[in-house]
Protein backbone atom coordinates (compact mmCIF):
# COMPACT_ATOMS: atom_id res chain seq x y z
CA UNK A 1 0.00 0.00 0.00
CA UNK A 2 1.17 3.50 -0.76
CA UNK A 3 1.44 6.25 1.82
CA UNK A 4 -1.77 7.73 0.41
CA UNK A 5 -3.55 4.39 0.84
CA UNK A 6 -2.38 4.15 4.46
CA UNK A 7 -3.60 7.68 5.13
CA UNK A 8 -6.96 6.93 3.51
CA UNK A 9 -7.39 3.78 5.60
CA UNK A 10 -6.46 5.66 8.78
CA UNK A 11 -9.08 8.30 8.04
CA UNK A 12 -11.72 5.68 7.24
CA UNK A 13 -10.91 3.89 10.49
CA UNK A 14 -11.16 7.10 12.51
CA UNK A 15 -14.51 7.99 10.94
CA UNK A 16 -15.78 4.47 11.62
CA UNK A 17 -14.80 4.71 15.30
CA UNK A 18 -16.76 7.94 15.67
CA UNK A 19 -19.73 6.46 13.81
CA UNK A 20 -19.88 3.34 15.97
CA UNK A 21 -19.69 5.46 19.12
CA UNK A 22 -22.64 7.52 17.87
CA UNK A 23 -24.54 4.39 16.81
CA UNK A 24 -24.06 2.91 20.29
CA UNK A 25 -25.31 6.09 21.94
CA UNK A 26 -28.18 7.06 19.63
CA UNK A 27 -28.94 4.12 17.33
CA UNK A 28 -28.39 3.78 13.61
CA UNK A 29 -31.46 5.60 12.31
CA UNK A 30 -31.11 8.51 14.72
CA UNK A 31 -27.46 9.08 13.82
CA UNK A 32 -27.02 11.28 10.77
CA UNK A 33 -24.15 11.48 8.32
CA UNK A 34 -23.73 15.11 9.41
CA UNK A 35 -23.26 14.02 13.04
CA UNK A 36 -20.67 11.42 12.01
CA UNK A 37 -18.81 13.91 9.83
CA UNK A 38 -18.87 16.53 12.57
CA UNK A 39 -17.59 14.06 15.18
CA UNK A 40 -14.76 13.09 12.80
CA UNK A 41 -13.94 16.74 12.13
CA UNK A 42 -14.85 16.76 8.47
CA UNK A 43 -17.54 18.08 6.20
CA UNK A 44 -20.45 16.03 4.90
CA UNK A 45 -18.93 16.25 1.43
CA UNK A 46 -15.60 14.89 2.68
CA UNK A 47 -17.44 12.03 4.42
CA UNK A 48 -18.86 10.95 1.06
CA UNK A 49 -15.35 10.84 -0.43
CA UNK A 50 -14.62 7.99 1.98
CA UNK A 51 -17.97 6.23 2.36
CA UNK A 52 -21.05 5.79 0.19
CA UNK A 53 -23.24 6.04 3.30
CA UNK A 54 -23.85 4.86 6.84
CA UNK A 55 -24.59 1.30 5.74
CA UNK A 56 -21.10 0.98 4.24
CA UNK A 57 -19.64 1.95 7.62
CA UNK A 58 -21.58 -0.83 9.31
CA UNK A 59 -20.88 -3.49 6.70
CA UNK A 60 -17.18 -2.69 6.56
CA UNK A 61 -16.77 -3.18 10.31
CA UNK A 62 -18.73 -6.43 10.21
CA UNK A 63 -16.58 -7.73 7.35
CA UNK A 64 -13.46 -6.84 9.35
CA UNK A 65 -14.79 -8.98 12.20
CA UNK A 66 -15.25 -11.86 9.78
CA UNK A 67 -11.68 -11.45 8.58
CA UNK A 68 -10.47 -11.54 12.19
CA UNK A 69 -12.32 -14.82 12.69
CA UNK A 70 -10.95 -16.23 9.42
CA UNK A 71 -7.38 -15.39 10.44
CA UNK A 72 -7.94 -17.07 13.81
CA UNK A 73 -9.39 -20.13 12.06
CA UNK A 74 -6.39 -20.36 9.73
CA UNK A 75 -4.09 -20.35 12.75
CA UNK A 76 -5.84 -23.25 14.50
CA UNK A 77 -4.05 -26.63 14.47
CA UNK A 78 -4.51 -28.36 11.12
CA UNK A 79 -5.81 -31.57 12.73
CA UNK A 80 -8.50 -29.81 14.79
CA UNK A 81 -12.04 -30.70 13.73
CA UNK A 82 -14.21 -28.04 12.10
CA UNK A 83 -16.67 -27.37 14.94
CA UNK A 84 -14.16 -26.87 17.77
CA UNK A 85 -11.90 -24.88 15.43
CA UNK A 86 -14.77 -22.53 14.57
CA UNK A 87 -15.61 -22.14 18.27
CA UNK A 88 -11.99 -21.31 19.07
CA UNK A 89 -11.78 -18.86 16.14
CA UNK A 90 -14.85 -16.99 17.43
CA UNK A 91 -12.91 -16.30 20.66
CA UNK A 92 -11.08 -13.42 18.97
CA UNK A 93 -14.25 -11.43 18.39
CA UNK A 94 -15.80 -12.52 21.70
CA UNK A 95 -12.85 -11.12 23.66
CA UNK A 96 -13.20 -7.76 21.92
CA UNK A 97 -16.93 -7.60 22.52
CA UNK A 98 -16.62 -8.50 26.19
CA UNK A 99 -13.76 -6.03 26.72
CA UNK A 100 -15.87 -3.25 25.21
CA UNK A 101 -19.25 -4.43 26.47
CA UNK A 102 -20.50 -0.89 27.17
CA UNK A 103 -20.49 -0.25 23.41
CA UNK A 104 -20.87 -3.81 22.13
CA UNK A 105 -24.15 -4.59 23.84
CA UNK A 106 -26.06 -1.58 22.47
CA UNK A 107 -24.53 -2.17 19.04
CA UNK A 108 -25.65 -5.80 19.02
CA UNK A 109 -29.16 -4.68 19.91
CA UNK A 110 -29.01 -1.98 17.22
CA UNK A 111 -27.98 -4.50 14.57
CA UNK A 112 -31.03 -6.63 15.36
CA UNK A 113 -33.57 -3.85 15.97
CA UNK A 114 -32.94 -1.38 13.15
CA UNK A 115 -34.98 -2.33 10.06
CA UNK A 116 -32.57 -0.38 7.84
CA UNK A 117 -29.77 -2.79 8.81
CA UNK A 118 -31.49 -6.08 8.00
CA UNK A 119 -30.01 -6.25 4.49
CA UNK A 120 -26.59 -5.36 5.88
CA UNK A 121 -26.80 -8.17 8.43
CA UNK A 122 -27.81 -10.64 5.73
CA UNK A 123 -24.91 -9.48 3.54
CA UNK A 124 -22.54 -9.88 6.48
CA UNK A 125 -23.80 -13.42 7.12
CA UNK A 126 -23.31 -14.37 3.46
CA UNK A 127 -19.82 -12.86 3.30
CA UNK A 128 -18.75 -14.58 6.51
CA UNK A 129 -19.96 -17.98 5.28
CA UNK A 130 -18.22 -17.46 1.93
CA UNK A 131 -14.99 -16.51 3.70
CA UNK A 132 -15.05 -19.22 6.39
CA UNK A 133 -16.55 -22.19 4.51
CA UNK A 134 -13.39 -23.06 2.52
CA UNK A 135 -11.40 -23.04 5.76
CA UNK A 136 -14.03 -25.23 7.36
CA UNK A 137 -14.08 -27.66 4.41
CA UNK A 138 -10.46 -28.63 5.01
CA UNK A 139 -11.39 -29.71 8.55
CA UNK A 140 -14.37 -31.90 7.70
CA UNK A 141 -14.02 -35.66 7.46
CA UNK A 142 -14.00 -36.70 3.84
CA UNK A 143 -16.94 -38.51 2.31
CA UNK A 144 -17.42 -38.59 -1.43
CA UNK A 145 -16.03 -35.10 -1.69
CA UNK A 146 -16.92 -34.73 -5.34
CA UNK A 147 -19.66 -32.17 -4.92
CA UNK A 148 -20.92 -32.38 -1.35
CA UNK A 149 -17.95 -30.94 0.56
CA UNK A 150 -18.83 -27.37 -0.39
CA UNK A 151 -22.41 -27.86 0.75
CA UNK A 152 -21.38 -29.51 4.00
CA UNK A 153 -18.80 -26.82 4.76
CA UNK A 154 -21.32 -24.05 4.04
CA UNK A 155 -23.92 -25.73 6.26
CA UNK A 156 -21.49 -26.24 9.16
CA UNK A 157 -20.16 -22.70 8.85
CA UNK A 158 -23.61 -21.12 8.61
CA UNK A 159 -24.72 -23.13 11.65
CA UNK A 160 -21.74 -21.90 13.67
CA UNK A 161 -22.38 -18.30 12.62
CA UNK A 162 -26.04 -18.70 13.63
CA UNK A 163 -24.91 -19.96 17.05
CA UNK A 164 -22.67 -16.90 17.42
CA UNK A 165 -25.55 -14.59 16.49
CA UNK A 166 -27.92 -16.29 18.94
CA UNK A 167 -25.33 -15.98 21.71
CA UNK A 168 -24.71 -12.32 20.88
CA UNK A 169 -28.41 -11.49 21.06
CA UNK A 170 -28.82 -13.27 24.40
CA UNK A 171 -25.68 -11.56 25.74
CA UNK A 172 -26.82 -8.11 24.61
CA UNK A 173 -30.24 -8.56 26.19
CA UNK A 174 -28.92 -9.96 29.48
CA UNK A 175 -26.15 -7.85 31.03
CA UNK A 176 -24.02 -9.83 33.44
CA UNK A 177 -23.95 -12.92 31.27
CA UNK A 178 -20.82 -14.29 29.59
CA UNK A 179 -20.79 -14.20 25.79
CA UNK A 180 -18.31 -17.08 25.71
CA UNK A 181 -20.52 -19.26 27.91
CA UNK A 182 -23.61 -18.43 25.86
CA UNK A 183 -21.75 -19.37 22.69
CA UNK A 184 -20.62 -22.64 24.28
CA UNK A 185 -24.27 -23.38 25.15
CA UNK A 186 -25.47 -22.56 21.63
CA UNK A 187 -22.75 -24.51 19.87
CA UNK A 188 -23.13 -27.38 22.34
CA UNK A 189 -26.79 -27.66 21.40
CA UNK A 190 -25.86 -28.10 17.74
CA UNK A 191 -22.64 -30.10 18.24
CA UNK A 192 -24.34 -33.54 18.08
CA UNK A 193 -25.34 -32.75 14.50
CA UNK A 194 -21.76 -32.52 13.29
Amino acid sequence: MSLRDHAREAIRDEVAKHAWTLFAAHGYEATTVDQIADAAGMSRRTFFRYFAGKDELVLERLVESGNLIATALEQRPADEAAWPALRAAFSATIRLQEQHHEKSRPLQLMLRAEPALRATIETRRRLWVERLAPLTAARLPSTDAADRSGTRAAAVTASAVACLEAAQIAWAENPGTSLGELLDDAMGAVAPLR
